[in-house]
């Protein structure tokens, strides 16, 4: 899923059966996770210690959620907020750090779901007693509801697991109009059963996405319900002003006993927007008043970090998990000069990967990339098979420029979020040593993979990333080089627009191997020769740098959620310090 924020599971597979029952493994993404990186202490561990009930925690941030409607939400921090607080899906992930945070639960459905014809049908069947925000039963029909509402074409942004396996949905376009989906069958208000046009065993896997989360037919506005998403969760909306604050209450209808990973410890939970992210630095730092009670949405900056690390007590307060999540310079391969090979590798070459770590944040918060999928999918440690030094090859860039009919260098753009301006800036300078002058266009994160997801209107050059759904290369080099899925509007994962025909039948033919143990390996081959083409530049695997107020409990990164806080969990230590 799309970089800044998407979910995966850190822990490896090791074996996927056709009755799947969960994942649990043992290796560990790219860099040092000993504790001897200042920023990684508390990697794996909960800080604050258990919350108490009551109070408000108050979410500070630099932005806007980008989707919280379910059907539209594959971006990780507003997965983690939506899917924790606000909505169900079939299946979650535990509410664990480190490693077990990878493993499997049933969250609406009553187990991990049921194979049948060779894992091309999935049944799960739904819990009893659960219930939206108003009273009304939750059914197997909003869940396929939600899932059908997925493929319309006015709300575009979401996963497409749906896209990609349910049998029969080429051409599908939603439930406008009365169109249903045969492959998607309710005998009855508790059961579901989706027909797969391939065998996938990994489906619960994708179960724990938005897309299977229940939407009411009757509270469905479309766009519109991205403004008002109705709660099958902890808590319910009780205002939205966009850009401004959003503020959650208690659903008084969500049954605890339903449910074996959310607490739900605070009683009011509010997001103040539009925020300068060194405002909220210095105001965690300093942590005083109802700031104690407070946790950032996004990253420390950079330039904060030693503010944090030079001082015991507020790096006590310091989370820094691993993204396992890979950012990368995606070039517009359907467009000059960038559909030249020879350009693309220039780009490799010339980009020096250690001014762009050190832009966001130096080495103790960031690993250098040298492969495209992060190390959790190689064992634990990328491989280099390009081996470019990490401050580039300048000579080696402008030799492939020269044998390209670019000598001379060229003009182009690039588009990176607001808060990754610096990073752009050492983009720009470090191409530009080869005579590539990069102009650089910064977005609002909000409106960011809008932005960047519309092909015609975007720039040759975007820096983003992506960041498996699970652990498992099926999540990864398909959604950012797979042509075949590529949209007009909404397009999200291949920003680099790669279509390329020998690629894309490896990764049908690896989708098909039986063998989970077989398909790891033929997926990390795989990656090194999509990296030869240089549909893309890999820069840094990125670490979460989150400091918590002082009254803040039960704090971790969350590995399914790429580092960012398990919002399941977190509460406060003294409610009445909280000023509710």
């Amino acid at each position: 899923m799309n970089m800044r924020t998407r979910t995966l599971a850190t822990a490896l597979v090791t074996t996927l059966t056709l009755a799947a029952t969960g994942c649990s493994g043992g290796g560990t993404s790219g860099g040092d996770r000993t504790g001897r990186n200042p920023a990684t202490t508390h990697t794996g561990a909960v800080l604050g210690g258990t919350p108490q009930k009551g109070g408000t925690l108050t979410v500070l941030s630099n932005q806007d959620f980008t989707h919280l409607d379910p059907a539209r939400n594959w971006v990780m921090g507003d997965m983690d907020f939506g899917t924790r607080l606000l909505y169900r899906a079939l299946v979650t992930y535990k509410a664990e750090p480190g490693t077990k945070g990878g493993d499997l639960v049933p969250d609406l459905a009553e187990n991990l779901g049921v194979s049948s014809n060779g894992a091309r049908t999935w049944t799960f069947t739904l819990k009893p007693g659960l219930k939206y925000e108003d009273g009304t039963p939750i059914t197997s029909q909003d869940i396929k509801h939600n899932v059908e509402r997925s493929f319309s074409p006015d709300l575009p942004g979401g996963p497409d697991y749906a896209a990609r396996y349910l049998a029969g949905a080429e051409g599908y376009q939603g439930p406008a109009g009365g169109r249903h989906l045969a492959s998607v069958k309710t005998p009855d208000s508790r059961t579901i059963v989706f027909e797969l046009r391939t065998p996938f065993a990994e489906f619960p896997f994708a179960a724990t996405l938005p897309t299977f989360a229940p939407v009411p037919p009757s509270q469905d506005r479309g766009p519109q319900y991205d403004n008002r998403p109705f709660s099958s969760g902890p808590y319910k909306v009780d205002s939205y002003a966009r850009d401004k604050q959003l503020v959650l209450v208690r659903n008084t209808h969500w049954d605890p006993k339903t449910d074996q990973v959310r607490k739900a410890y605070p009683d009011r939970i509010v997001v103040t927007m539009g925020l300068k992210a060194n405002q909220i630095d210095d105001r965690l730092i300093a942590a005083t008043g109802p700031d104690a009670s407070a946790v950032p949405w996004d990253k420390l900056r950079p330039e904060s970090t030693p503010k944090v690390l030079t001082k015991p007590d507020i790096r006590a307060r310091l989370l820094a998990e691993s993204t396992s999540c890979t950012e990368m310079v995606q070039m517009h391969t359907g467009r000059a000069p960038f559909d030249d090979v020879k350009v693309r590798q220039a780009v490799q070459y010339a980009l020096d990967r250690e001014a762009v770590l050190t832009a966001s944040g130096g080495p103790a918060l960031n690993d250098p990339a040298t492969a495209l999928m992060p190390g959790v999918l190689f064992g634990g440690k990328q491989p280099d098979t390009l081996g470019i030094p990490l401050t580039g090859d300048v000579p080696k860039a402008k030799e492939l420029l020269k044998e390209a009919g670019r000598a001379d260098g060229f003009t182009t753009r690039i588009t990176v979020s607001n808060g990754d301006k610096a990073v752009g800036e050492a983009v720009q300078q470090s191409l530009g040593r080869a005579g590539i002058k990069v102009i650089i266009e910064t977005v609002d994160p909000s409106a960011f993979y809008d932005t960047i997801g519309d092909t015609k209107n975007r720039t040759d050059l975007v820096y983003t990333g992506w960041c498996p759904d699970y652990p498992s290369g099926s999540t990864f080099l398909p959604f950012v080089f797979d042509g075949r899925f590529i949209k007009e509007k909404g397009n999200s994962g291949n920003h680099s627009l790669f279509r390329d025909d020998a690629t894309m039948k490896r990764m049908d033919e690896i989708a098909a191997m039986a063998d989970a143990t077989q398909a790891a390996k033929a997926w990390r081959e795989l990656d090194a020769a999509i990296l030869a083409k240089a549909p893309t530049a890999p820069v840094v695997v990125e670490r979460k740098p989150l400091l918590i107020g002082t009254n803040i409990a039960g704090a971790f990164g969350h590995t399914s959620f790429g580092g960012q806080l398990d919002y399941a969990t977190v509460g406060l230590k003294d409610p009445s310090k909280s000023g509710n």
